[in-house]
């Protein structure tokens, strides 16, 4: 029997789902996690190995093509090598972002089970400053371990959260970084979540990131052709073997074309990344409850842009009717 795709009313499917395996992380970026942390709940509280399995199966049978594991750091979690064996075997391209710390013990994990590309997150390559944005000295295994997937053929996507006055004056660095590597360097504006003290006046926005970018490299920024779901707008330094490209949710919003799914840690599903509003799946799978209609009723309300929230110039904390969680209780 055919099943009808997830489709909203702006008449987007949405077939690619993003799953948090963990609130928890071996760093604290300033961007994502609050100061004083978060309160972690008791571990019933999130999905056990098997709801993972169960969940995304019900996705998967509904449509869902893609899926991507974040977290926290997804590869913290003890069972994380099960649960990606389990998912590579349901005919999804699944895909994991991650900070790198860990990647070395699980390479061969994705090569046994099909990923060849990973999404890394770096916001320098200066030790110090690293040190400082995450709160942890993982730099020198970070960056051994990006050399290591390029070394090892993997297709990297390197994102970096540019905020003004942490790291913006290493946007050249970066696409600097793609001249003999064949990596895409992606820069992310900083985004409000609870916690992480934003202000519209720190981003480094879109038209901010290619006035730099040309004032360096003139005429040689050429426009790259998008995938029609694409978050990133893609840009090419001519002549280098890399590229660059601009995730400008503030700025310059991509939501006409979304197709994301996510769910949380803890097993609610969230429609937006910018939502507030949450379906708890995981109540509903351990009460016997049918998960396609609770599904389908949170896609149906996807709201056309951002989950309707437009950001002012006077914004300097996130505003109280969006994300009651940190970043990194949601998934990246």
């Amino acid at each position: 029997m055919n099943v009808q795709p997830l489709v909203d009313t702006f008449g987007r499917k949405h077939d690619y789902l993003r799953i948090s395996l963990t609130e928890r992380c071996n760093l604290r970026c300033v961007y994502c996690m609050p100061e004083q942390g978060i309160e972690l709940k008791p571990g019933s509280s999130y999905m056990q190995k098997d709801e993972v399995i169960a969940i995304a199966s019900e996705f998967v049978r509904l449509g869902v093509r893609k899926i991507r594991l974040t977290g926290g750091e997804p590869l913290v979690r003890k069972d994380a090598a099960e649960i990606i064996r389990a998912l590579s075997g349901m005919g999804v391209e699944l895909a994991i972002t991650t900070n790198a710390v860990l990647v070395d013990q699980f390479v061969d994990v994705f090569e046994e089970c099909g990923i060849r590309a990973l999404n890394v997150s770096i916001d320098t390559f200066n030790p110090e400053r690293m040190k400082s944005i995450v709160r942890r000295d993982y730099a020198e295994r970070i960056l051994r371990n990006i050399e290591m997937l390029q070394k090892r053929n993997f297709k990297l996507k390197l994102n970096a959260v540019l905020v003004k006055g942490m790291n913006d004056d290493e946007l050249i660095d970066f696409i600097e970084y793609t001249r003999h590597r064949n990596v895409e360097f992606r820069f992310i504006e900083f985004m409000p979540f609870d916690g992480n003290k934003w202000d519209k006046s720190r981003c480094v926005s879109y038209e901010d990131i290619l006035n730099a970018a040309r004032n360096v490299y003139g005429e040689k920024v050429t426009r790259q052709i998008d995938g029609p779901n694409d978050t990133a707008r893609h840009f090419r330094v001519d002549g280098f073997a890399g590229s660059f490209a601009v995730i400008s949710s503030i700025t310059n919003p991509f939501c006409d074309t979304c197709n994301r799914l996510r769910l949380t840690a803890d097993g609610k599903m969230r429609n937006c990344l910018f939502s507030g509003a949450e379906t708890d799946l995981l109540a509903a799978l351990r009460n016997g409850e049918a998960l396609e209609p609770l599904i389908r009723k949170s896609v149906e309300k996807k709201k056309a842009i951002r989950a309707g929230y437009e950001p002012s110039d006077d914004n300097a904390d996130v505003p109280s009717d969006i994300n009651q969680r940190a970043m990194v209780a949601i998934g990246g």
